[in-house]
């Protein structure tokens, strides 16, 4: 694949689902297998809306790791910049669809994940300088060498449209809030757009107020702040406005995977150029159509499925 439109940077797993929902995981008897990672997940759903997409991360020299790329590929989603961590083991996550609007995660990343093993040498910096949208997270600075690497690929981005940061807060990767608050706070002041839920933003900014965390994270520069409120739907805001966008009601089958639908429809938006409550409505009826569905890359809609919700 040649001539990306778009390249996330950050975590990949193979995820776990139960077959039975609403049961703990001790009493699962089967479990279903889907690709699985933020960044990779927005990957993936952007390339479902016909974008040119690609995933900067590792896996393990196993069985898995193969699956990841095999995967991708069958996505349409450029494996090319998929390393191998030649000691350690693709990670993978097992859930639990009880409740399933938010189901607990179990993670196997010990001793680290590959993906946090990201060194400059893994980097491609002619994409870094030339893709139209660079996707960060979180995540990948909660540990070294990923966090060296991510803060060295924001300096050399030099904060050019679009660089968008995912706030994607896992607590079970932090040793506490503080450490968490300074390297994502960091990340803040390298990039042109931020989102995240309320509980992000307060990780963040320290306050899960969405108006105000939007206008502490404006304050440091971000051209365009999403906060994602739930139920309560999505604030969107730039510099010189804010609008709050209803959500799109669904039944909800599993909820893991919403966010990262969100992301793949924002990473649309912001390329096709489009008003931001266009892009925050477009993108929370692609975040529910994932809702309503079980598995994350799996579940990421088409056009003709969102435009259909709309």
């Amino acid at each position: 694949m040649t001539g990306l439109e778009a390249l996330t940077v950050g975590r990949v797993g193979v995820d776990l689902y139960p077959e039975q929902s609403g049961v703990p995981l001790a009493g699962v008897s089967t479990f279903a297998k889907s690709l699985g990672g933020t960044a990779t997940n927005v990957a993936v759903a952007a390339a479902r809306l016909g974008r040119r997409t690609g995933v900067l991360t590792k896996v393990g020299p196993d069985g898995f790791g193969d699956y990841v790329r095999q995967a991708l590929s069958g996505f349409g989603v450029s494996p090319e910049h998929v390393g191998t961590a030649a000691d350690l083991r693709t990670p993978v996550v097992f859930c639990a669809l009880d409740p399933p609007a938010d189901p607990p995660l179990l993670f196997y990343r010990s001793p680290i994940a590959p993906d946090l093993t990201l060194t400059g040498e893994d980097v491609p910096w002619d994409v870094v300088d030339a893709v139209p949208l660079l996707w960060v997270t979180g995540t990948g600075v909660s540990a070294e060498p990923a966090r060296a690497t991510q803060r060295e690929i924001l300096l050399r981005r030099g904060r050019r449209a679009h660089t968008v940061l995912d706030l994607d807060y896992r607590p079970m990767f932090w040793p506490d809030v503080a450490a968490a608050r300074t390297e994502i706070g960091w990340m803040l002041d390298h990039v042109t757009v931020a989102v995240g839920n309320r509980t992000e933003a307060e990780v963040a900014v320290g306050t899960s107020d969405p108006g105000e965390a939007a206008r502490r994270m404006l304050g440091r520069g971000v051209r365009l702040a999403i906060i994602k409120q739930g139920a309560d739907g999505v604030l969107v805001a730039t510099p010189e406005r804010s609008w709050t966008v209803k959500p799109r009601p669904v039944e909800v089958v599993c909820g893991l995977g919403a966010g990262d639908g969100f992301g793949g429809a924002l990473v649309h938006g912001l390329l096709s150029g489009w008003d931001p409550p266009r892009i925050a409505r477009y993108a929370n009826a692609a975040g529910a159509l994932v809702a309503s569905r079980l598995a994350c890359a799996d579940a990421m809609p088409t056009t003709e499925e969102i435009e259909e919700l709309l």
